[in-house]
């Protein structure tokens, strides 16, 4: 029997284990990088041990430290989680080499498994219709160049052009290697109008194997899923078998133990003509797992730990009952291609009667070092209508403050007819991608956000002055020019409301404000009435209202020239560890020329020169950390 699990892995997967083991009446130990010390799921272990340093090669990925904490703590197993070492079969073969309990699959599936052109290999085999590259064939592009081992979209990158794929195989080898410690790459043709769909499989060693249903999983960016759901929909009944028969196929391959899942490309999923191809099959705990367990009813990770302790499975879960959504909300910027963003979480409360896995809360930091996805939200309903709207419902209560998110881009996607129809594809979101852009708020409810903001905060100065001098701020015994306050909108836009009066008068026609205190504004808009809630602090203010959120940076009156940057500065788009430096100072560029080459979040940002030029300024070397906004260097053109 297992006592005492360590989970070799951070954020809400760890936190994730960690509840199913107090459930289970098991003690949980954490391990933790530097940059985690304060991270919730820190805290809610029974113990933690450190890993020093930050970086994911230093802390999650040395198996030496994490098993070396495993015997220090008094764990008896360990669980991987996902990513870092979770398909690593040496790290197993490790675990157990130390009498340690490994809660995965045998290290030799994961061998054949956990390598993508391994498992391939076995499928064709096996029978089963793959992807596939004859290079006597010559060019036949659009090609897909995959990371060997891993997943999560790190080393994925599709190559259109013959004389780009030599570069594109070295950047995918370069972020393989420094995500999953192995470099190796291959490539497949690119199919980007098929449907991503996999299906969850669970097997014990007394020879039970459970095809726990199927998940759609075609709405990627990048090849890294952002909306998953389960049962797939709109799906053939003989496609369904074809997928789950060979999901089983593939259990009885490679004689697999634990939770696994069968990933498939399908093309005319919904015919009865349609074709399976085996993409791949990844030897842990899915991301995506809530919604499976959602509608089966099922907790996987207990059945990780009973598989693990050699128990039987016992009989195949009933279901699906019910549909299941779930989303992946990100510290990211879809408008700004993809950036990853940083920053402290300063609120974060999810509204409505949905499940939440979460690494971050209010207060949490959301750093360069790890994957940006600060939760996941999962919603489940009698049918796919009634999930999708639960879900959309629980994203527009949800008050999320401090870093730039993804919020709004998941709830486009919710309400695209494309979507609601289940006429989804690996390709859509590119296809939709400006649509599922646009800002959500209007010009009139930003507007009444920024009036809430500006209530509260005069409220608050006048509550000030009369404690301090009984006179109302903004008081003048001679009436003069309305007073304003002008903000920042997360996009950048600067936006100035005027009022005068004690706001009684102001520049929104058909807005009255009703009431206004340092924390809660009521309006009322052409006779109906609206509450906003507002939290200000240094630099900023948050509102929240019923069409949404906005966090607002109020402008100064007066700009230190100082703070001016020169003409031709190449910023750090976010926090980020330098990769490279491609030039000297003093050096002549072209325009699109590679000039340092960033890290965050796992994955690499190129900046290059944007114009014909000289470097000057350069002001950093390999190895340094930047922070956003920071000069990098300064081409200046001719003329300058």
């Amino acid at each position: 029997m297992i006592t005492s699990v360590l989970v070799a892995n951070r954020g809400e997967i760890a936190r994730r284990v960690f509840r199913t083991c107090r459930e289970l009446g098991i003690r949980t130990v954490a391990v933790f990088s530097d940059a985690d010390e304060s991270a919730p799921f820190v805290g809610e272990a029974d113990v933690a041990v450190r890993l020093p340093g930050s970086a994911p090669s230093d802390t999650y990925l040395r198996g030496d430290l994490v098993i070396a904490a495993a015997l220090k703590a008094g764990a008896d197993a360990i669980h991987p989680g996902y990513g870092f070492l979770s398909e690593n079969a040496q790290f197993a073969r490790d675990v157990e080499a130390a009498g340690l309990v490994w809660i995965g699959p045998d290290p030799a599936t994961i061998d054949a498994m956990g390598s993508k052109i391994r498992a391939k290999e076995l499928m064709s085999a096996g029978g089963v219709p793959i992807l596939s590259v004859d290079p006597a064939q010559g060019w036949i592009g659009p090609l897909l160049v995959k990371a060997s081992a891993g997943g999560g979209g790190r080393g994925m990158r599709v190559v259109t052009d013959p004389d780009d794929l030599e570069g594109e195989l070295a950047k995918a080898a370069a972020e393989a290697q420094s995500s999953f410690g192995d470099p190796t790459v291959f490539v497949e043709p690119y199919l980007p109008t098929a449907r991503h769909i996999e299906v969850q499989v669970m097997a014990d060693a007394h020879g039970t194997c459970w095809v726990v249903g199927d998940r759609d999983c075609s709405i990627q960016r990048r090849h890294q899923k952002v909306v998953e759901e389960a049962p797939a929909p709109d799906v053939s009944d003989a496609v369904r078998t074809v997928l789950h028969d060979a999901a089983r196929a593939a259990v009885k391959a490679v004689d697999y133990r634990g939770a696994g899942t069968v990933e498939f490309l399908v093309a005319d999923a919904h015919l009865e003509t349609g074709t399976v191809y085996f993409l791949e099959m990844n030897t842990r705990l899915q991301v995506e797992h809530p919604v499976t367990e959602e509608v089966f009813g099922v907790d996987l990770v207990a059945c990780q730990i009973a598989v693990a302790e050699g128990q039987a499975l016992g009989r195949e879960p009933e279901g699906p009952a019910g549909h299941a959504v779930e989303v992946r909300l990100y510290a990211e910027d879809p408008a700004d291609g993809w950036q990853p963003q940083t920053g402290t979480v300063r609120t974060f409360e999810v509204g409505g009667d949905v499940r939440v896995d979460s690494g971050v809360e209010s207060g949490s930091v959301v750093g360069i070092h790890y994957d940006a996805m600060i939760a996941k939200v999962v919603a489940h309903g009698p049918d796919r209508t009634t999930a999708v709207r639960r879900l959309d419902d629980a994203l527009r209560r949800t008050r999320l403050h401090g870093v730039s998110t993804n919020l709004d881009f998941l709830r486009s996607i919710l309400r695209d007819e494309e979507f609601g129809a289940a006429r989804v594809h690996t390709a859509l979101l590119d296809e939709r991608l400006e649509q599922w852009t646009r800002p959500r708020l209007d010009e009139a409810a930003v507007r009444r956000l920024a009036l809430a903001a500006a209530a509260a905060q005069a409220s608050s100065a006048s509550s000030t002055a009369r404690v301090l001098g009984r006179i109302p701020a903004a008081f003048r015994n001679v009436p003069s020019q309305p007073r304003t306050r002008s903000y920042v909108t997360p996009a950048g836009d600067e936006l100035t409301v005027s009022y005068s009066a004690g706001l009684v008068q102001h520049d929104l026609d058909g807005v009255a404000v009703v009431v206004a205190t340092p924390t809660r504004v009521v309006l009322e808009v052409d006779g109906v009435t609206e509450t906003y809630d507002v939290a200000t602090g240094p630099g900023w203010v948050d509102v929240d209202g019923p069409h949404g959120s906005i966090d607002l940076s109020p402008l100064p009156r007066f700009v230190d020239p100082a703070d001016a940057v020169a003409e031709g500065s190449l910023l750090a788009p976010m926090p980020a560890a330098v990769v490279s430096v491609a030039v000297t100072d003093g050096q002549q560029v072209a325009k699109g020329d590679v000039i340092v080459v960033l890290e965050a979040m796992k994955m690499q940002h190129t900046i290059t020169a944007p114009t014909d030029g000289v470097v000057t300024q350069l002001s950093v070397t390999t190895g340094a950390q930047v922070e956003s906004g920071a000069v990098l260097a300064v081409i200046e053109g001719e003329g300058s």
